[in-house]
């Protein structure tokens, strides 16, 4: 037997019953059956009273007790099932099952000392458990004080495939992993860290004698996961270091220095110039940078991007920002046009909604180098734009963009550009640290001054007059007001508020006052024009879908009402809140809801009026969404561990972290022969994948 010995060489499987694994589990081989995780474990070292069970139990327990009668009973449609009576010195109870032949009725031991294990339930005033454990020898039946309860469904049971089946699969297996595999980690890590060996760590998860014992084999496992995920984005950012070449950017010049002191509109944050001092020094060498820049909204993001254009223009280079979408490139372009305003630096937009006789001057200007920035979506990525010298590349949001959308960016310059990475979407400290190990990442925690924390409340339907009669004070005051629905128009399914039918009620509430509407349905232009209607001050409030999430950029905003905020998502609540906020006056969300919330909902409307801080809200959401999700389809099969949990294994993350960086600093190529175990494991882990890695 090895590891990658089929299942349906294992005694009692065989090759129907491993097609039906293989169909259902995704179990194939040894190794995949040992990597089948049990869900929980129950503790067998108690034994209760049937007496004792004044309410029924959450979890299975064990009874000891006499079985003294056994009949068959009929119910609907002529079916059967199996009852028993169950009795110890304090009580009765009933069994039951479901699913049974005849062979199990005579192979049950009628008065005679046992033990039953499972779920009890209660029915009508009477205790019962169904298809209970069965078994007749105390030693066995207490021998482990853990049992493990592996993941299970009807239709495995139905072919046998039950806890027991893989309880007696894994005892055989678990007996042979010292032939079947090695130790992966030096002595001097697992001694550093208290780790204990991978054998025992194999054993003690399926059969662990007590809770210490599943303590040390559960962290030593999920510590593996995050370690030797980290080493892969370790030898490939080591690599990246030391050979994807770059264009050094040495100098500050005319174009930043003047930007700095005259056209600058306020005073850099402190996380502002620490993060520019960042890409500063990774600029300054011969190697492509890679970074991370994340920030919350409304953080200052946009103007450390254009700084670090501005270094690339007085090096000689030219810059592109591609945005996922549309509204956000325009966006983008916007804010940089609008800093840019009193210079001479020449900036494009380009987007599929770029008409043609525009494409032709910047396709144009960026070969003769005549165009310095050019902000844009997928467009960018098209052959026909070609660059005179791209030197450095930002891309926003970059978990929307697919690997080989990224490399066709690389492939612009003979020398890749240096990438800089931004997000809005502040991304949980465990996450980045894992999906973006091979990135240095740059964290902007501080908000501009002067900017007042946005005040979030909760309302109900019994409280709309009163929001609305806040509203028209806060319109009143010379402010303006969003208006946000999940949907344009009433559904069928869903039970939402919706912006067509709500519209005309709030024009004539706020009879006198100008309101426009925005949505995914308008055509581009007809977008522009209600965002610059909003923007110029002539209209009071805006209506919209969550097409405002970015693009919107209205300093005078200070109120957000967001109607059936249940129906969003944390990420998308605390991106629409970061609509208002951007100014000097005090700013107000508020989250409209039914009366009734589900309990993933009134977590995330408490986390909202809680807090503003990003990173907190993005952990929050991460531990509801699970982080695939916060991701996206893109990227989220990356982050798919067997034992390690994003959410709750940050302390492990980062001693693995902390790990990979000792190593590689000390044996950079994995020369060293303490780490030939780990380095033998790497290379069969990631099968050739990583080229890029210098150790073979």
């Amino acid at each position: 037997m090895t590891l990658e010995t089929s299942i349906e060489f294992l005694k009692g499987i065989g090759p129907e019953r491993a097609k039906f694994i293989k169909n259902v589990l995704g179990i194939s081989t040894v190794e995949d059956l040992l990597t089948f995780y049990p869900l929980r474990y129950i503790d067998k070292s108690k034994i209760y009273n049937i007496g004792d069970l004044a309410e029924e139990p959450e979890a299975d327990i064990q009874l000891k007790g006499k079985i003294t009668e056994v009949q068959e009973i009929g119910y609907g449609n002529g079916k059967k099932r199996m009852s028993a009576k169950f009795r110890d010195q304090t009580g009765t109870l009933e069994l039951v099952w479901f699913r049974y032949s005849k062979w199990m009725k005579e192979q049950i031991p009628i008065n005679r000392e046992l033990f039953i294990f499972g779920k009890v339930t209660l029915f009508n005033g009477v205790f019962s458990m169904a298809h209970p454990e069965i078994e007749t020898d105390e030693k066995k039946a207490l021998s482990g004080s853990l049992l493990p309860i592996y993941p299970g469904s009807e239709k495995l049971a139905k072919r046998g495939i039950n806890n027991k089946f893989f309880q007696t699969v894994l005892s055989e297996i678990t007996l042979n992993l010292p032939s079947l595999m090695l130790e992966n980690m030096p002595d001097s890590l697992m001694k550093s860290l208290k780790l204990i060996g991978r054998i025992p760590a194999f054993y003690h998860i399926h059969f662990p004698k007590d809770f210490h014992h599943f303590e040390h084999a559960n962290r030593r496992l999920k510590f593996e996961e995050a370690f030797f995920f980290q080493l892969g984005y370790g030898l490939k950012k080591q690599y990246q270091k030391t050979s994807v070449i770059g264009n050094p950017f040495p100098k500050i010049g005319e174009n930043f220095n003047k930007f700095y002191i005259h056209n600058l509109p306020f005073e850099l944050t402190n996380a502002q110039k620490r993060v520019l001092k960042e890409i500063r020094t990774d600029m300054k060498k011969p190697i492509q940078m890679n970074r991370l820049l994340q920030g919350d909204v409304g953080s200052g993001k946009t103007m450390v991007a254009l700084l670090a254009m501005l270094i690339a223009m007085d090096n000689g280079f030219q810059s592109c920002m591609m945005a996922p979408t549309e509204i956000l490139a325009q966006q983008h372009f916007n804010s940089i046009r609008e800093l840019l305003v009193n210079t001479d630096i020449n900036v494009r937009l380009l987007t599929g909604s770029t008409k043609t006789t525009e494409r032709k001057i910047i396709h144009a200007e960026l070969l003769s180098g005549e165009l310095s920035i050019l902000v844009g979506t997928h467009a960018v990525l098209e052959d026909i734009v070609q660059f005179k010298n791209l030197g450095l590349a930002i891309i926003d949001e970059q978990h929307r963009f697919g690997v080989a959308q990224r490399a066709k960016l690389w492939a612009k310059n003979k020398i890749p550009p240096h990438i800089l990475v931004m997000t809005a979407t502040p991304i949980p400290r465990t996450l980045a640290m894992s999906f973006y190990s091979d990135l240095d990442v740059s964290v902007i925690d501080e908000m501009p001054v002067g900017r007042k924390p946005i005040i979030t409340a909760h309302r109900r339907e019994k409280d709309r007059l009163s929001v609305f009669r806040f509203a028209k004070d806060e319109i009143e005051k010379g402010r303006q007001i969003y208006f946000v629905y999940p949907l344009i128009e009433e559904s069928e399914t869903l039970d939402y508020k919706n912006l067509m039918e709500n519209f005309d009620h709030i024009v004539a509430f706020f009879e006198g006052k100008n309101v426009t509407m925005l949505h995914g349905r308008m055509k581009p232009a007809e977008k522009e024009a209600a965002m610059s209607y909003f923007a110029s001050g002539k209209a009071e409030i805006m209506v919209a879908t969550t097409v405002i999430e970015v693009g919107v950029n209205v300093p005078n905003a200070s109120v957000m009402i967001i109607e059936s905020a249940e129906r969003f998502g944390l990420s998308q609540l605390h991106q629409l809140r970061g609509r208002v906020g951007r100014g000097a006056e005090q700013s107000f969300c508020i989250l409209m809801t039914s009366d009734k919330l589900s309990t993933e909902s009134r977590t995330r409307i408490k986390t909202m009026t809680e807090t503003n801080d990003g990173f907190k809200i993005s952990e929050v959401d991460m531990q509801l969404r699970g982080p695939g999700d916060i991701l996206g389809t893109q990227q989220s099969g990356v982050v798919d561990f067997k034992k390690l949990d994003l959410t709750t294994d940050g302390k492990i993350i980062k001693a693995s972290k902390a790990a990979v960086d000792h190593l590689l600093k000390k044996d950079p190529h994995l020369q060293n022969p303490e780490n030939a175990g780990l380095k033998n494991y790497y290379l069969k882990l990631y099968k050739g994948k990583n080229k890029w890695s210098r150790i073979s």
